[in-house]
């Protein structure tokens, strides 16, 4: 019968990985298990495209539904793995099925981080998470004149930016100082406070959440300074939690996510797991990290694939990231740290710009706004063995700019 792969996940790196199988030549039984009762769907939408005026958006397939019998893939959905016997190497089903396997893979991704307030459970309190979140809040913002968002992650200002689009007043509550502020650089964080405010969004920087209660057919938001603000609905978006449980219940060992080693094996043996619930040692920061991202999944998913048929190969690939805020496209290639020198390439003022990166004098990391060349150029030179020292960009307005060889690490 040949070795069985069971996957446990519905989501990108789950659906990559079962492709990638395939096109490595893996000719084995292939299980993938979901939970939700929709064929795998992008998830990036979903704070976005879904928040437009008019009729809610289909859900866009990972893949056609003809793809999983094609290449005889056994997709299961609306079904929850309640146990995982590493010993037996058996998955209980939670509808009493039992099924075996040769290799696991958990691919179980993250869930919102609850509000940590009360009021966090009310009608009209909503997390952007799944297709059942972006499908409630789609019907409900025709009735909304006020929303107030809790959080501004890419989430939070990804929706705050699509509902000021329809004319909705908005205030963004954000405990910390600056908006995306472990994400993206102080100068970076700046400017898009500034460009949020000239859109009209009202951001309340250093002010949370403290309570959420019903006044008036609506709620109320109470918040960590004192003031209060009225909404017809409120959206957080406060971080997420790696669903790691089902993992840890099996033993596998879990920090921050599923601990696994750069070539995605857990601490069980025949067990692995990659993408959102995943914490791996990453050469890009020098430490473990776990980090949600489509580039992340995606290419772990093909990693994973390689090793499971025979080539073993640590995962090293550069991490990049988006998100799209109205009319703003950002980009980010690499890794950056708090402690990074920042050094800005092109015109802020112009809306389009780059900012590079530097740590110790090299380049590490590059955000660019409403520049894909620039974004581009910065994946190529990162992960391709460049050393970029602040010297080569001096006088520079743009990375594409960077053309001549360049000498490889040493």
């Amino acid at each position: 019968m040949g070795e069985h792969i069971l996957i446990i996940g519905g989501g990108q790196s789950a659906v990559q990985l079962a492709d990638s199988l395939r096109s490595e030549g893996f000719a084995g039984k292939l299980t993938l298990i979901s939970q939700d009762t929709e064929l795998p769907y992008q998830r990036p939408p979903l704070s976005k495209d879904f928040m437009a005026e008019g009729a809610a958006p289909e859900l866009l397939p990972l893949r056609a539904e003809s793809f999983y019998e094609q290449q005889d893939i056994d997709l299961i959905r609306a079904t929850r793995v309640e146990m995982v016997d590493p010993r037996a190497r058996i998955v209980h089903l939670h509808d009493g099925r039992q099924l075996g396997y040769d290799k696991l893979v958990f691919a179980t991704g993250a869930r919102n981080r609850p509000l940590p307030c009360p009021g966090g459970d009310l009608e009209g309190v909503h997390g952007l998470r799944d297709a059942a979140d972006a499908h409630a809040l789609h019907a409900a913002l025709p009735g909304a004149r006020r929303v107030v968002v809790i959080g501004a992650g890419f989430i939070g200002l990804e929706f705050a930016a699509a509902a000021r689009a329809r004319g909705i007043e908005v205030t963004v509550l954000e405990f910390a100082p600056r908006p995306m502020g472990r994400a993206v650089s102080a100068p970076l964080s700046g400017w898009f406070t500034k460009a949020h405010l000239a859109a009209g969004i009202q951001l309340r920087l250093e002010e949370g959440v403290a309570e959420i209660a019903e006044h008036s057919g609506g709620l109320q938001v109470l918040s960590s300074t004192g003031n209060s603000y009225l909404a017809d609905l409120v959206v957080y978006g406060v971080g997420v939690l790696p669903n790691a449980e089902l993992a840890e219940a099996a033993g596998v060992p879990v920090d921050n996510g599923i601990t696994v080693d750069e070539q995605l094996r857990t601490g069980l043996e025949g067990i692995y797991a990659l993408g959102d619930c995943a914490n791996f040692p990453s050469v890009h920061c020098g430490s473990s990290i776990r980090l949600e991202s489509v580039q992340n999944a995606t290419d772990q998913a093909r990693t994973l694939a390689r090793i499971l048929t025979g080539q073993p190969q640590p995962y090293r690939m550069l991490p990049w990231f988006w998100s799209t805020q109205g009319s703003i496209r950002l980009q980010i290639a690499g890794l950056a740290a708090p402690g990074d020198e920042p050094v800005v390439l092109g015109d802020l003022s112009s809306g389009r710009f780059s900012i590079a990166l530097l740590r110790e004098g090299v380049l590490v990391a590059v955000e660019s706004v409403n520049r894909p060349a620039d974004h581009i150029a910065a994946r190529k030179l990162l992960s391709g063995g460049q050393r970029i020292t602040a010297d080569r960009l001096e006088g520079i307005t743009s990375l594409k700019e960077l053309s001549a060889p360049m000498a490889p690490v040493a």
